[in-house]
């Protein structure tokens, strides 16, 4: 199953070139950044790439407990809506302790050991799941 969303997209044309442009395409198992069309010298058209990325998500048993871990740690009420597009901070109104909080409760549930510059980049559900999925497939 593929699932895409778009943050920002400029679509720009010169001459004998058009380009495509996001910031961020990503959800899902592709992430594509940019993508520029337009003909080679040799008067070919021409596709080039600057970042493309396959990427595994989580599995969505990974996804349902990391979300019921943040609804126990945040104490958060039934009817919040927590997805894996939630942020900690922005979204359930996590400060940094009640983060340092839910990845020891993470690392407890999952048998893991999440490295400190690894738990600075989980801003998210999602990135929580995958980060845990990665970790315990190294195990």
């Amino acid at each position: 199953m593929a699932s895409l969303s778009a943050t920002c997209l400029r679509f720009g044309c010169s001459a004998n070139q058009v380009v495509f442009n996001t910031s961020q395409i990503n959800r899902g198992t592709v992430k594509l950044v940019s993508v520029g069309w337009g003909m080679s010298s040799a008067g070919f058209p021409s596709l080039r790439t600057s970042r493309f990325r396959v990427a595994a998500q989580a599995k969505a048993e990974t996804i349902d407990k990391v979300i019921s871990i943040v609804r126990k740690q945040l104490a958060l009420p039934a009817e919040t809506k927590v997805s894996p597009e939630s942020t900690f901070t922005k979204d359930l109104g996590a400060d940094s302790l009640d983060t340092v909080e839910i990845v020891m409760a993470l690392e407890e549930e999952f048998g893991i050991a999440v490295e400190e510059e690894n738990s600075e980049n989980i801003v998210t559900v999602q990135d929580a799941a995958d980060l845990i999925e990665k970790l315990v497939e190294k195990k």
